[in-house]
């Protein structure tokens, strides 16, 4: 299930990220599809969460989702159209998949890492080939609809081995509010940091490509060590090293290793969000994927790029509120 999933998510996330740079972004009105396609995308995650937690048919909702952005390929002429059924093929595929990832997961968080990962592949490449007018169309939407039925077979791949959602209940116990808000802040903050920085060397040689691998590996990397050495350290050690390399952002191999240590945590979130809201596990996704789209709004709207210093102490600030959150929940591993 983990090997079906984490290859669509990165077909599903090249898929998108091709058409919005091989066609919506020549729109003259580009700048407000972005805008509506991360919305569509990310923050309707939320309510598409609740749905999916209810219904109880994750890979129904994942592969419609394949579907729906074949769909938006053939509506290009309508770029507004387009947008917003991409939009919300990428938020019920992520929604379907990871909430099925969620519930194979139990005490372990490497799966999310290696679920997550490829996404950054999928976005780096497909943009990249988007912006050069190649023409991938037809092979995106043969590959997509082969995804898409692998996904809807996958009741008799995995048979009665797949773990259903549990009795959707989203209520967080009070004294564990804090916890959710601090979760939430940490998501904002790492969406914004990585949209924000801007390394001068990112489009030098080879250096733009070490920092999508540093992204995705670095999920990975975080979800193995988490679950062998536990959140505290990790959390303490990734984030804590990350911030002194953002203090270099001139050296590449500084800036490379800065942005694998920040993205550690990732798995970290996602974990502990799905503890605390174990009964809406498909709510607790959206509830992160909607702090992702509030970090990608000031740098969308035009606030000016922070200097490079700054992202240390916001890497600071992110461990401050992660400790908060790991020391306030208990937990097994």
């Amino acid at each position: 299930m983990i090997s079906i999933y984490s290859a669509a998510h990165f077909l599903v996330d090249f898929a998108c990220a091709f058409l919005v740079f091989h066609s919506i972004v020549r729109s003259p009105d580009w700048h407000l599809y972005i805008l509506v396609y991360n919305f569509c995308a990310f923050a309707m995650q939320m309510p598409i969460g609740i749905i999916a937690d209810k219904l109880n048919r994750n890979h129904l909702i994942a592969g419609i989702g394949c579907l729906l952005i074949c769909t938006a390929f053939g509506l290009t002429s309508i770029p507004l159209a387009a947008t917003i059924v991409i939009g919300l093929g990428n938020g019920m595929f992520h929604i379907g998949s990871g909430i099925d990832v969620l519930n194979i997961s139990e005490k372990k968080s490497a799966a999310l890492g290696i679920f997550v990962s490829p996404g950054a592949f999928g976005i780096y490449f497909g943009a990249m080939l988007g912006r050069l007018d190649a023409s991938l169309n037809l092979p995106i939407l043969i590959v997509l609809f082969v995804a898409a039925i692998f996904i809807f077979s996958m009741t008799r791949i995995r048979g009665d081995s797949i773990i259903p959602n549990a009795p959707f209940s989203p209520e967080v116990p009070p004294k564990l509010f804090v916890t959710v808000i601090c979760l939430f802040l940490v998501v904002c903050l790492r969406s914004y940091v990585g949209l924000a920085i801007d390394f001068p060397w990112r489009g030098i040689g080879y250096w733009g490509v070490a920092l999508v691998c540093a992204s995705a590996f670095g999920k990975i990397i975080g979800g193995f060590l988490f679950d062998k050495f536990g959140a505290l350290k990790i959390t303490v050690i990734s984030l804590g090293v990350a911030s002194l390399l953002f203090l270099t952002p001139q050296i590449p191999i500084a800036g490379v290793s800065a942005i694998l240590l920040f993205n550690m945590t990732m798995p970290i979130t996602l974990w502990f969000m799905a503890k605390l809201v174990s009964g809406a596990k498909g709510f607790s996704f959206g509830l992160l994927t909607f702090a992702l789209f509030l970090g990608f709004l000031p740098v969308h709207l035009g606030e000016q790029i922070p200097p490079f210093w700054l992202f240390a102490p916001l890497s600071i600030l992110s461990l401050a509120l992660l400790i908060i959150s790991v020391k306030r929940i208990k937990y097994e591993r």
